[in-house]
């Protein structure tokens, strides 16, 4: 069963809480949280309007993200924000990729090579491709499905080690106990992407969202659904 499932600048202020203002008899104005819709309970047609919302399904930094699921989300459960690694991150798996898919090339300055059959000679190629196809292939799942996932309710991580194998690991919200944004080195710094590390209260005490695109507003946000979903305690708003 797939984890996530497709249906094929600057943060905004929808974080923010508006409150509303009550009169006292005594005629001071007074905050009052009460009856205030929840600054996160953005509707469809707002969504598209907001910075950072696209509908490109490689996105690595996808705001209010569509036709996206998994599968231990609630029904009532809103997805802020996905996450995966910086494209840059590729670049590494990309060049191995196609000096392998080059090498057949030089197969035969190899003496062992050229003594062979030309019907062997073309079943060595073909199986260097299939292996070179193969590394690629598993290289991009394990970008694409190793994402972030941030919803009003609590943060998940889903490791794709393998095509046979990930791990999920979530925390709620009201847990986050310390989150930190590390960018590392020139090349981080100038692509702005970096480390986002939350410290939780659950089970798993560390989460790491790894070369994430923004860590800082990334670090922004996690932070303000951890005051808003405390607010909904004092409220009485927890679903």
């Amino acid at each position: 069963m797939a984890v996530l499932s497709y249906n094929w600048c600057e943060m905004s202020d929808v974080f923010v809480s508006k409150k509303s203002v009550e009169k006292k008899e005594d005629g001071k104005a007074r905050v009052s949280f009460l009856n205030t819709p929840r600054p996160l309970a953005v509707k469809k047609t707002e969504e598209h309007k907001l910075p950072n919302h696209n509908h490109n399904p490689f996105t690595p930094f996808y705001y209010y993200p569509d036709n996206v699921n998994f599968i231990t989300r609630e029904p009532e459960e809103k997805i802020i924000l996905m996450l995966r690694a910086h494209p840059i991150t590729n670049l590494r798996w990309m060049l191995t990729g196609l000096l392998m898919s080059l090498a057949p090339i030089f197969f035969l300055f190899f003496p062992f090579f050229e003594k062979l059959p030309i019907g062997y000679q073309n079943i060595l190629v073909i199986i260097w491709y299939l292996i070179t196809f193969a590394f690629i292939f598993e290289e991009f799942l394990m970008w694409f499905f190793h994402v972030n996932i941030v919803t009003d309710e609590r943060i998940i991580e889903v490791d794709f080690v393998s095509i046979f194998a990930r791990e999920i690991t979530d925390a709620n919200l009201d847990q986050i106990q310390d989150v930190t944004s590390q960018i590392v080195g020139g090349v981080w710094t100038f692509f702005n992407f970096g480390n986002v590390i939350v410290q939780t209260a659950s089970e798993i005490p560390r989460i790491t969202f790894e070369k994430v695109p923004k860590p800082d507003e990334v670090s922004k946000i996690l932070r303000e659904l951890r005051v808003e979903e405390e607010q909904e305690k004092i409220e009485g708003r927890v679903r």
